[in-house]
């Protein structure tokens, strides 16, 4: 349920922007927008695979990685926003796909997988000094 909110939300509105686009006769503006909001909507409700607690990183990668392969790369295909005049032009738009991704997923797991766990930990041991010590907690 809460991947089809996170997902139907942006989802909902971005479609309905994209419409109004190209009932106005704004066709490029109209799929881009739309694209934009199925994208979003993609990775907004696959993120909840990183929240599934039993399944390892590798799995929750996998899962999410083959739902950007179903959503995204068919959005990117059909935005308009590439020219796909040949067998090349299909190649470039899969390997740009791939390298944003990965690029994408190693910045997440450097935000989320090292540094906020480390501030977390800091925070919570700055805490329980406090705690320790009878001090009133920093920031409150």
């Amino acid at each position: 349920m809460k991947a089809v909110l996170r997902a139907g939300i942006p989802l909902v509105i971005m479609t309905a922007i994209g419409v109004a686009l190209l009932i106005q006769d704004k066709a490029a503006d109209g799929r881009s927008t739309i694209a934009v909001g199925v994208i979003v909507a993609a990775v907004v409700g696959a993120s909840v695979t990183y929240d599934v607690a039993g399944w390892s990183l590798r799995k929750q990668s996998l899962v999410h990685f083959a739902i950007m392969l179903v959503t995204v790369l068919p959005a990117l295909l059909l935005s308009g926003w590439f020219p796909l005049d040949s067998a090349w032009d299909y190649v470039a738009v899969i390997a740009a796909f791939i390298a944003g991704g990965a690029i994408l997923w190693a910045l997440g797991y450097l935000v989320f997988g090292r540094l906020v766990p480390r501030m977390t930990a800091a925070r919570d041991k700055d805490a329980d000094a406090d705690a320790v010590e009878g001090r009133e907690p920093a920031g409150l």
